[in-house]
């Protein structure tokens, strides 16, 4: 079979000058073409983000500002684009602003007049509902929340279970049964009816400052891990309220907790079940004691089995937590705002 010559021809043959050119030009504009869809299929990706996210925090969360200078994020935990800054002069230039609600609580005066366009506001707490007062007044205010409950948009637990493979178990030397620190004591707390009633049954070591027995920030851990049990007791009861009772207190100091907070249920979403006690799996103050009391060495080594796959990750540093916002930016809801935040936190 003959194919046709796509060029017309000299009376010879050979295709003219005029066509050779022709043709060269069309195969020019073929292929620029098709650099141009090459390069249109590689800049579909997601594009490396080279400005870096401004994080405006109004005030700081604590009494201490740490330093936040140069690429902090970056250099503590590996987290790209990310700038902190407490310039409140550049609101403007701001992609998120971020608002402790210790702070908030001076008057709504303290916050910038107006809003810039495109820019997002973060409430921020780690109390619970019933230490957090003068939420009314901040309908359609804030774009995101960030606190200790797993459905917040910005999740900031205490602590937290990371995995390691050291695979043994680290049990300190044990001097007595129980101990608590606590530093706020109210007798209408159910923490403290808890510990009254507990305290008929066994002797509790008590630290702390409501026990006018308090302990230097370095003594703390060495103290609670001389205990077999430590009472992990919260405040006041909510969902995925655990705090450092536990993960600090207890877990960290290597020994066992005895946890009076949400629903076993809630602390088994955070911690193995079987790595501690909880209040309510027994029918009486008493038989939780005898339960304390009369445990065998081998049953108790039985709770510090998580050990050989897990060590315990403190968030104790707002800095890490603050620049845990811009790690989480591009999965954030855009255009939201919380209508009515008190209804929101106490549900």
């Amino acid at each position: 079979m003959s194919w046709a010559s796509p060029l017309p021809r000299l009376p010879w043959g050979r295709p003219s000058m005029k066509a050779v050119v022709t043709a060269g030009l069309l195969v020019t504009m073929l292929w620029n073409l098709k650099c141009f869809i090459n390069s249109s299929n590689i800049s579909g990706k997601a594009p490396k983000h080279t400005k870096p996210l401004v994080v405006l925090v109004w005030e700081w969360p604590s009494n201490q500002v740490p330093n936040i200078s140069g690429d902090i994020c970056y250099e503590l935990y590996s987290i790209e684009g990310c700038w902190l800054t407490m310039e409140q002069q550049l609101l403007h230039q701001a992609d998120v602003v971020v608002f402790p609600h210790t702070r908030l609580q001076q008057g709504r005066d303290k916050l910038p007049r107006e809003k810039p366009p495109g820019q997002n506001w973060v409430w921020v707490s780690l109390e619970s509902p019933t230490n957090t007062k003068a939420l009314t007044g901040w309908n359609q205010t804030f774009n995101w929340v960030m606190t200790y409950r797993r459905d917040s948009d910005i999740f900031i637990p205490y602590g937290k279970l990371v995995p390691n493979r050291s695979a043994t178990m680290n049990i300190p030397m044990k001097t007595n049964l129980v101990s608590w620190v606590i530093s706020n004591y109210h007798r209408t707390q159910k923490r403290a009816e808890v510990y009254k009633n507990l305290s008929r049954y066994l002797h509790v070591n008590i630290y702390g400052k409501a026990s006018k027995n308090p302990l230097c920030k370095d003594c703390l851990l060495p103290t609670t891990s001389k205990s077999k049990f430590y009472l992990a007791f919260e405040n006041s009861i909510h969902q995925d309220y655990i705090t450092e009772k536990l993960w600090r207190n207890s877990l960290m100091a290597g020994t066992v907790p005895v946890v009076l907070g949400p629903a076993r249920a809630n602390y088994e979403q955070f911690i193995p079940a079987d790595s501690f006690i909880h209040v309510d799996d027994f029918s009486s103050l008493a038989e939780l004691a005898t339960f304390l009391k009369t445990m065998n060495s081998s049953r108790y080594q039985q709770f510090f089995i998580w050990q050989k796959k897990y060590s315990v990750k403190l968030y104790a540093d707002w800095r890490e937590r603050i620049c845990t916002i811009c790690a989480m930016y591009p999965s954030l809801p855009q255009g939201r705002v919380y209508p009515n935040l008190e209804s929101w936190f106490n549900t």
